[in-house]
């Protein structure tokens, strides 16, 4: 069971004879762009792939919240040349990184931020999960009609919901 200790979450093992509360709560998300918050950064190493070779990864919790309940989705970013678009696509939706200008990576910064990302289904092992496919810009994307919007009708405005 999870405690907090200081505002932040510290895991622990469970005993045979604790008392239990907490209960899963998977969503399967329907389709579509939603605001998200990440809450989650750890560093992590791809290990190889037929596609990629070994390199560090990001391992990102991000949190999608709606109507029916919370959804944490796990996404990976690839720290590796091939998959630089992807990561600068992620800095620049959560509005760290500015078009056309070089950025280092500011890892203390992830936590807590906010953009707009969209999400499909992904089937893995005859099972459904959620996969986002694409994180949005905030200079680009200017009118995205999110399913889960925290106000009505707002610009979107990274760090602003």
């Amino acid at each position: 069971m999870a405690f907090e200790e200081m505002g932040q979450v510290v895991e622990k093992e469970l005993g045979w004879d604790d008392t239990i509360e907490k209960e899963s709560s998977f969503i399967l998300l329907p389709d579509g762009d939603y605001e998200f918050t990440v809450t989650e950064f750890l560093r992590a190493r791809h290990e190889g792939s037929e596609n990629l070779p070994p390199c560090n990864k990001a391992i990102l919790t991000i949190n999608i919240k709606t109507k029916q309940g919370e959804s944490n989705i796990k996404h990976n970013l690839f720290l590796h040349s091939r998959t630089e678009g992807m990561v600068s696509a992620f800095f620049l939706g959560i509005g760290l990184k500015k078009h056309g200008e070089p950025f280092k990576m500011n890892w203390n910064n992830v936590i807590g931020s906010k953009g707009i990302c969209k999400v499909s289904t992904r089937l893995y092992d005859g099972k459904q999960y959620n996969d986002i496919k694409r994180f949005y810009d905030p200079e680009k994307d200017k009118n995205i009609n999110v399913c889960n919007p925290s106000a009505p009708a707002k610009a979107f405005k990274p760090g602003a919901f």
